[in-house]
């Protein structure tokens, strides 16, 4: 009975696992995926940026109203970059 029960489920091995991502990998996988996901809001944000310039038909404050929300995108991704810059350095720091 035991026998068939090994069979149907696999149990792991005790012991330490070489292959493992360390504490710096997971972060910089994790840094990564969060500056994709800023990086695809702010595409989407020049692209409505862009939109709205486009389709102000001079009304200054549309014009305004656009140009400021460019601006902060990039300010945004800048700000995603220094970040991920200063990050990445504390974890070679602590290497």
């Amino acid at each position: 009975m035991f026998e068939i029960g090994n069979k149907i489920i696999h149990t792991a091995q005790a012991g330490v696992i070489s292959d493992a991502p360390g504490l710096a990998q997971i972060g910089g996988n994790i840094l990564n995926f969060l500056l994709s996901i800023v990086g695809i809001f702010v595409i989407i944000s020049l692209v409505i940026s862009g939109v709205m310039y486009l389709t102000s038909a001079g009304n200054e404050t549309q014009i305004e109203k656009a140009k400021k929300t460019a601006f902060y995108s990039v300010v945004g991704i800048i700000t995603a970059l220094g970040a991920m810059l200063i990050v990445r350095q504390i974890g070679i720091f602590f290497k």
